[in-house]
């Protein structure tokens, strides 16, 4: 009986952690979809942004006009399933 308790459990925990990490998205899922929202934006434009994620951490390089643009892109890519922090490096462009 403690043996097909231990069975259980184990069947349990594994299912569990399955449908947990299925419900993570990829690196490049995330890397997909952050593009996708910060070139749709027109206060971003991100079409000249450089995305880069690594475990969930997404890192924004590349230059805008203003710092209203830089922290908008930092709200649009924490929104983004599966970011876990953005490291904002974007400079605003002096022109």
């Amino acid at each position: 009986m403690r043996a097909l308790s231990i069975l259980l459990a184990l069947f349990l925990l594994t299912f569990t952690c399955t449908v947990l990490w299925a419900d993570q998205p990829s690196d490049n899922e995330i890397d997909d979809r952050v593009r996708i929202k910060l070139a749709g934006d027109p206060d971003v434009k991100g079409n000249q942004l450089t995305v880069a994620v690594k475990d969930g951490v997404v890192t924004l390089r590349g230059k805008v006009e203003s710092e209203r643009a830089k922290n908008k892109a930092s709200r649009l890519a924490r929104k983004v399933k599966g970011v876990k922090n953005v490291v904002n490096e974007l400079t605003i462009s002096t022109q």
